[in-house]
């Protein structure tokens, strides 16, 4: 081979050479950065039986329900374990759940009222106030409605019991370990004729059962024709909020004229 031609290779050798050690180098992708932990949301809180979870009072429903409100936010509804306060509508109220009130108009009209005072008594005590909430190991967690069934507890007083004890509640005949401590004192409030067991029937002491209204139909809606007398359909009308049953369709505020 010439000499010129084998420079002009080795030339050619050098310049493939310089070219592989000055070129790019192959880019690296970079290792992404591990995600950020999401937040964590809790859950309401599953205390052990006996323990107790600290809740907000949101807003009480009648006496013995309420709605709460973890720290975190969550809501649920919860159910007074052991008592059971009178309803706060009148059609409602079950004067055979509670010994010694009669189910007469007096009857209805006096558990209706405690029922309401009931309520009051919720309202004042532990509405937007922080209570400690607590289950018990011998009932179940939640009810029939889906509503947890538990103690409250204000400055370390059991709520549920100083329903029983001031004479708003009577004992809810189901399964906890308090129920031989609550039937004691719901014993000593009836002895004592405390709150709602205080009780004087001005249709008996008058012996006159008149204006006795007579039960809820079981389809749970009065007509005119449930009624023996007009009085009886006036007193229900003059009872329930927005007459529920219609008895007064001309909206006159008499109830069932045709019983007149």
């Amino acid at each position: 081979m010439q000499r010129p031609q084998l420079v002009a290779l080795v030339g050619v050798v050098l310049l493939i050479a310089l070219a592989g050690c000055t070129g790019s180098s192959v880019e690296t992708a970079t290792p992404e950065e591990p995600p950020t932990e999401p937040t964590e949301t809790t859950t309401p809180p599953d205390a052990a039986d006996g323990e107790s979870i600290t809740v907000t009072v949101t807003r009480v429903i009648d006496g013995d329900t309420m709605e709460i409100e973890y720290g975190n936010g969550t809501e649920d509804t919860v159910r007074l374990l052991g008592v059971d306060t009178p309803e706060t509508t009148l059609s409602r109220v079950s004067p055979e759940e509670f010994v010694g009130i009669p189910d007469t108009s007096d009857g209805r009209d006096h558990l209706f009222n405690w029922g309401k005072r009931a309520t009051t008594v919720a309202e004042n005590e532990l509405e937007g106030t922080q209570v400690e909430m607590g289950f018990d190991p011998d009932s179940d967690r939640r009810g029939y409605f889906g509503r947890l069934l538990v103690y409250l507890y204000v400055d370390g007083e059991n709520f549920n019991e100083q329903l029983l004890a001031e004479g708003y509640a009577r004992l809810y005949d189901s399964q906890f370990s308090l129920r031989e401590e609550f039937t004691a004192v719901e014993h000593d409030a009836q002895a004592t004729d405390v709150g709602l067991w205080e009780f004087q029937d001005t249709d008996i002491d008058s012996g006159t059962d008149s204006n006795d209204v007579p039960p809820l139909p079981l389809d749970g809606d009065y007509n005119c024709g449930d009624f023996e007398t007009q009085a009886q359909a006036q007193y229900v009308l003059e009872n329930e909020s927005g007459d529920p049953h219609g008895l007064d369709r001309d909206g006159n505020g008499a109830a069932c004229e045709s019983l007149s």
